[in-house]
């Protein structure tokens, strides 16, 4: 086929190919170079790039293209628009642009007669089965089918009510993209009873016209003046179902407790919970023993809560999990994907009672490796409830009441086994990122004490170890009985991710040299060579983010970080839905009893689900993040001109984010405020660096900064930086190809050029005060755009949202 037309204009399908084999690498300029294309021939192809843009068959990231990502068969969109033809157009729910390019557009099917439930329009949110479709010229584009809506869109507000001293009030909405088109007037008679400051839920009643649109309160919510009320956003504004329904509720409180009923006694196995000290869903149990075929072998027990005994496929309270997906952590409060009556009761596993359960037990040869393994359905007793500290001190020498009559028959032998697995998952060698977890601790009445960094102790990782050997024990028999399942999987790097991370490297005179198949020794091999050094944080983090995101599938392409060839999540079916899946599938495969896969889940249904809780796993982590935002910023808007060390956390033509050290409250320092020059950002080195002084900062840098703003509402911090940038050898030279891709910042006084981004004003400092609401939202939504293209996965976080670090 050729490669032009005519005319002498390349083909789209040579232009796609050119982008295709030079990921992330070439923009107008190398193509034009490529097809020798001159003048008005470059005017048409940027008007081809463009339309294949818009089309979803190429994605830009600044002046570089990329192929686009292609959507997998069954995604959840939200419906944004209709285009010219009147056909609606829909979006991924969960896209990120700096790390997957632009977002592609959806065109949505629409019968002439929809089946009931999959109606769908702008504003909804709908489950699409995709498919591929030709465009012009052979590209490639995107049409949906829905096959039901989730969420029907609703025309109502969160927000802060203000009162007005004539009467009534106005609404500042909390929701970033909403707070950008304006206030909300409350009239004296649609106020509720809401109270300045409350938190409330608002019903548009008016939106036409030029005025304010204007709103009745529906529900008063809380007060700002607690912590409690900050997760209240979160909860609220990312749609988290706080209530149960009366038909689950109903079912829950008619449960009874498991018998011996078709099931394996094993009261007398000794089996213990470890947790954190304020657990309250215990899910797993352990217990170890030395093989007595195997001399310096194990067999290794876990134990999890018999879930599927209690919520029945199809039930309620099936109906209520699968819409929460998971369970989701704030730091006052828990949202349960189960009822109470069936998290902290019945399926806790609680020292002394009898609680249902599926067993695996699993034979550990001398050398670490699972020789072999059974799932057995089981009634238990637990012997003991641990906290991570509290085993680990028994260990080292300091048992209490609890651990001191077990610590030579159970935690002992426990230790032991998890040392001979340790010897398997090292040499597994799967990502091992040095990527400190703070945790915030409140008050008795609510109010932030402290953050701290937990230790992680070997107890943290012997539960870690025995929960992925389950998992993986899990996929390995529900592949050999051939049932449809869900994985747990997490894709290796793209290569142009990898392709960024080599020359990042480069900078630090780090060798990077991929041979062969990637793998997660290759990443681990660069970590050691920075342990104990100054670059050891940022070296970590843009490891971090050259990593893809761990999801829900039904098909199976393995999991990078743990580098495993098969896993799926088994070990905490209280608390994540894709868990109690492969519940059901192991009771059916092993012809378990009751609560079994039905034959009507098939890998197409499965899609749909693991499609639908990637997003509510993904809901929780942003609502579980934005929370803790929020938490430190109302905690540091006491602290207004308070001085702070950080670390450099984020580097974009936006400016510097900086994490404070001691709380790890991420903030914005705007570009415009770091001195009186112009700064170049360099994409390279993940550095802004100026273009006069060649003074440098960096990604990982440490930095004194001083608070100049803070936003509680939106969790939004703003820093001024004390600190002088390095000062390298070489600096960049004005005009040089880095500035004419990247774009130049602007310094106080400076004139605008292009690629730059707006920030707060660099007018001489007043004295500080505390940022609007209205303008807090636009700060949020800043620092939201600015900090894109972390990652948040990783083999230690690949299972949140969750509390314990268990399972990946």
């Amino acid at each position: 086929m050729s490669k032009k037309r005519d005319n002498g204009f390349p083909t789209r399908d040579a232009i796609v190919a050119f982008v295709r084999t030079n990921p992330g690498k070439i923009g107008t300029r190398e193509i034009a170079r490529e097809f020798g294309l001159k003048n008005a021939a470059r005017i048409e192809l940027k008007q081809i790039l463009r339309e294949l843009a818009e089309q979803g068959v190429i994605a830009k990231q600044g002046r570089r293209v990329h192929e686009a990502a292609v959507l997998p068969p069954t995604m959840l969109v939200d419906i944004v628009t209709r285009d010219r033809d009147g056909e609606l157009l829909a979006t991924p729910t969960e896209w990120d642009e700096a790390t997957q390019g632009a977002t592609p557009k959806i065109r949505i099917h629409t019968p002439r007669r929809p089946l009931p439930g999959t109606a769908a329009g702008v504003g909804d949110r709908a489950m699409l089965r995709i498919e591929q479709i030709e465009a012009e010229g052979d590209a490639t584009a995107y049409r949906g089918r829905v096959i039901k809506v989730v969420d029907k869109a609703k025309a109502r507000l969160l927000g802060i009510f203000r009162e007005l001293p004539g009467g009534g009030g106005r609404l500042i909405p909390v929701d970033k993209k909403q707070a950008g088109r304006g206030e909300l007037n409350i009239a004296e008679r649609d106020r509720n009873g809401a109270e300045d400051g409350d938190l409330v839920s608002v019903d548009l009643i008016h939106t036409r016209g030029y005025g304010l649109a204007s709103g009745k309160v529906k529900e008063r919510l809380g007060s700002l003046s607690t912590e409690k009320a900050v997760s209240l956003i979160a909860i609220h504004s990312h749609e988290i179902p706080q209530e149960f329904s009366a038909a689950a509720i109903t079912e829950s409180e008619a449960a009874e407790p498991a018998t011996l009923s078709g099931r394996e006694d094993w009261r007398a196995v000794p089996l213990i919970t470890i947790d954190p000290p304020d657990a309250k869903d215990h899910d797993d149990a352990v217990y170890a023993e030395p093989d007595p075929d195997h001399d310096g072998g194990w067999i290794v027990t876990v134990a999890i809560a018999d879930v599927a005994f209690y919520v029945r496929p199809g039930s309620a309270l099936d109906r209520d999990a699968l819409t929460r997906g998971n369970s989701v952590y704030f730091p006052d409060r828990v949202v349960p994907m189960l009822p109470e009556r069936i998290s902290n009761n019945l399926c806790s596993l609680v020292p002394g009672e009898a609680r249902g359960a599926l067993a695996v037990r699993m034979v550990i040869g001398p050398d670490g490796r699972k020789r072999s393994h059974t799932f057995h359905r089981i009634l238990m007793r637990s012997a003991a409830k641990l906290s991570y500290a509290q085993a680990q001190a028994a260990i080292d020498g300091h048992p209490d009441d609890t651990t001191g009559p077990i610590l030579e028959q159970i935690l002992k032998p426990l230790y032991a086994a998890y040392a001979v697995v340790k010897l398997a998952r090292d040499e597994r060698d799967p990502l091992d990122l040095d990527i400190p977890e703070r945790k915030i601790l409140l008050k008795p009445d609510g109010t932030v004490d402290r953050v701290i960094v937990p230790e992680r102790m070997d107890a943290h990782k012997l539960i870690e170890e025995f929960m992925i050997l389950a998992n993986v024990a899990a996929a390995e028999m529900l592949e050999k009985k051939a049932l449809p399942l869900i994985y747990r999987v997490h894709d290796e790097p793209s290569q142009e991710k990898v392709h960024n991370l080599q020359e990042f490297l480069k900078t630090l005179d780090l060798p990077f040299a991929k041979q062969g198949a990637l793998r997660p020794s290759l990443f681990n091999g660069v970590l050691a060579k920075v342990k104990g050094h100054d670059s050891e944080p940022l070296v970590n983090e843009v490891v971090l983010r050259s990593q893809a995101q761990a999801e829900y599938s039904s098909d199976n392409y393995g999991h990078f970080g743990l580098n495993l060839r098969r896993y799926a999540h088994f070990t905490s079916p209280i608390r994540r839905y894709a868990d109690l899946i492969v519940h059901r599938a192991l009771i059916r495969g092993l012809g378990l009893g009751e609560g079994e896969l039905p034959d009507t889940e098939t890998p197409e249904t499965l899609a749909e689900v693991a499609a639908q809780i990637s997003v509510t796993e993904r809901r929780a982590m942003k609502a579980e993040r934005e929370t803790s935002d929020r938490l430190i910023a109302h905690f540091l808007a006491d602290r207004i001109g308070a001085t702070f060390q950080g670390r450099i956390s984020g580097v974009t033509r936006a400016g510097l984010f900086v994490k404070l050290s001691d709380t790890g409250a991420d903030g914005l320092i705007p570009i415009r405020t770091l001195s009186t020059e112009y700064f170049n950002y360099d994409e390279a080195r993940h550095a802004l660096v100026g273009t006069r002084s060649g003074a440098m900062h960096r990604l990982g840098d440490v930095v004194d900064v001083r608070l100049v703003e803070a936003a509680p509402v939106a969790g939004a911090l703003r820093f001024e930086l004390l600190s002088e940038g390095r000062v390298e050898r070489k600096g960049p030279r004005r005009g040089s190809e880095g500035d004419r891709s990247a774009g130049i910042g602007r310094a106080p006084g400076g004139k605008s050029t292009k690629g730059t981004s707006k920030g707060p004003s660099s007018k001489p400092a007043k004295p500080p005060k505390k940022i609007k609401l209205g303008r807090n939202a636009r700060l949020k939504a800043k620092a939201e755009a600015g900090n894109g293209g972390a990652s948040t996965t990783g083999p230690a976080n690949a299972g949140k949202p969750t509390k314990k670090r268990k399972s990946s």
